[in-house]
């Protein structure tokens, strides 16, 4: 590359915020300017130009933030404070529960409850960002099939699978309690 004389330098064009330095390697291919493509040529015809309203679709795979998605999302879940049961409530709970304490009991061969039962329970946040953590939960609706029932030692009934303490229990309900009406107070 030829010296530049310092009358020519000022009249360079600007990289960015700062005049381009005399020694720039990419000296001519930046007085070239941006390369110029007729509608016909055969770069064209290979490339054709992108619509503005496509061209987001190149960030699309890029997560800056990974996770935030998720965590906006956790926050916008509704959490409602646990609910305590009346005096009447808790005892048809507990009547609802000893009667498919001693059905579980009296069952022969280890069958299975022939009957599905629906179960209400109180499921705490377990966000540890949210400000529910601790306080506030949502109550789940199941239905299934009663597997096992513990009242004494860890208070927890598995209906398929799931584990649910006794002490979240709110509601049970299902044919098996309009089968057993002698069990009724």
């Amino acid at each position: 590359m030829s010296a530049i004389a310092v009358s020519e330098y000022a009249n360079l064009p600007a990289i960015g915020y700062m005049p381009m330095p005399v020694d720039f390697p990419y000296f001519k291919i930046m007085l070239q300017g941006r390369p110029r493509h007729e509608g016909t040529s055969e770069f064209r015809r290979k490339h054709p130009k992108m619509p503005c309203s496509r061209r987001a679709k190149i960030f699309a795979p890029f997560d800056a933030l990974a996770g935030f998605d998720e965590r906006i999302a956790n926050k916008e879940v509704l959490y409602e404070e646990r609910r305590m049961l009346t005096d009447n409530e808790q005892e048809e709970l507990n009547r609802k529960i000893s009667i498919l304490h001693d059905i579980l009991q009296h069952r022969k061969n280890g069958r299975k409850v022939c009957s599905r039962i629906t179960v209400t329970y109180f499921s705490p946040c377990t966000d540890i960002e949210s400000d529910s953590y601790g306080v506030g939960g949502n109550y789940i609706t199941y239905t299934g099939y009663i597997q096992k029932i513990d009242i004494v030692i860890t208070k927890m009934m598995v209906i398929d699978d799931i584990a649910i303490p006794l002490d979240y229990v709110i509601d049970l309900s299902g044919d098996l309690y309009e089968r057993n009406q002698e069990f009724s107070l």
